[in-house]
């Protein structure tokens, strides 16, 4: 080895151990004779260092490295308070955006009971205000199969289904405009026939059929006014086809008979199922009685024949909870006839125990 090899070898070596803090594999290349000075200093960034200085800087260097890849590495297992204070605020935010989300599509929902899009079979009366007079000349226009109007003025028939009427009269405006027929034409198109959008009612209804609807969407009570449902129906099923699912609910739920219906929707009146209570204790005639929506507790003990003793005025209610385990109140007979408390309301189903003592 020549003396400039030496050299280089002489300053990245400190007593066996190489500038990376490894052990150093020595062999009959290198050279066999050092000085003590080159054993114990390391030629560093233009400097000499002692073996101690050297292995000081090292460190020194490698801190800052640990500690800005702290952060990196408790976010990728999931450590650290930063990355649960942000888990926990999407764990929060989550409920929040859901929420958002569903009054955003009841907003969208809502829209659609105050507009009307043209359909195939709706006839519309189309008018140019500022247009001279001309005898005997219909406004009526139905539109065609395909959604066409065939509104001469304005040129080749234009597809106008999905629009509603005021897309349509500016649709209009624009051809009259562009085809130099009139410079400033004043357009007004109106529904004069509804007969695109519609639903089927049937079952127990004085009026069934098809019933026409007059906006988008429209609540079910008011297809059912127009129906004239019978004293016995009790659920309506709605299948809807936009949604393709098919709902059930309650006549006697004023909530329920908001739900919207769309066109194509198919409805049936249907009788409520056999509901019944169970009434038993100290009453003259203990066993299955009728439910009836809107039954109250002394309806249904006057109609087990009443309590058999004037001593009876504890009475038990037991309501299975959808696990099917039951939960039960107790109540004061003689309070209730007084107007202290108030009368409850049953559910189909209810277990109602009378007794002189309480529970």
């Amino acid at each position: 080895m020549n003396s400039r090899t030496f050299s280089i070898a002489a300053i990245i070596v400190v007593s066996g151990v190489s500038a990376l803090g490894l052990p150093l594999q020595t062999g009959n290349d290198m050279p066999t004779k050092q000085s003590s000075a080159q054993q114990e200093k390391v030629f560093v960034r233009g400097k000499w260092l002692s073996r101690s200085e050297y292995l000081r800087e090292q460190e020194r260097r490698r801190r800052p490295e640990e500690t800005s890849a702290a952060p990196l590495e408790g976010a990728r297992t999931g450590g650290g308070a930063g990355v649960v204070a942000t888990s926990s605020a999407l764990k929060e935010a989550a409920p929040a955006a859901s929420s958002t989300k569903e009054a955003r599509l009841a907003e969208d929902l809502s829209a659609l009971t105050k507009i009307y899009r043209v359909g195939v079979g709706d006839v519309l009366d189309v008018r140019v205000l500022n247009a001279p007079p001309r005898n005997n000349e219909s406004t009526l226009y139905t539109v065609l199969d395909g959604g066409y109007l065939d509104f001469p003025l304005a040129g080749p028939p234009m597809v106008v289904a999905g629009l509603t009427t005021e897309e349509i009269a500016a649709k209009i405006a624009s051809e009259l405009k562009k085809r130099a027929v009139y410079e400033q034409p004043l357009v007004t198109v109106t529904v004069r026939a509804h007969m695109s959008h519609t639903v089927i009612i049937t079952g127990l209804v004085n009026e069934p059929g098809a019933k026409v609807l007059r906006r988008e969407a429209v609540p079910l009570y008011v297809v059912l006014a127009e129906a004239q449902p019978r004293a016995e129906a009790g659920l309506a099923t709605i299948i809807s086809n936009r949604a393709g699912k098919t709902t059930t609910v309650d006549l006697a739920d004023p909530a329920a008979t908001t739900m919207l219906v769309f066109p194509g929707d198919v409805i049936n009146i249907a009788p409520r199922p056999p509901a019944f209570l169970y009434v038993g204790g100290d009453v003259n005639m203990p066993g299955q009685i009728d439910f009836h929506p809107g039954m109250r507790l002394t309806q249904a003990i006057l109609a087990a024949g009443g309590a058999r003793s004037s001593s009876a005025v504890w009475v038990k209610v037991s309501r299975q909870k959808e696990d099917g385990r039951l939960t039960w109140t107790q109540y004061n007979l003689l309070a209730i006839m007084d107007g202290v408390e108030p009368d409850p309301e049953l559910r189909p189903g209810d277990r109602i125990e009378v007794g002189r003592r309480r529970w």
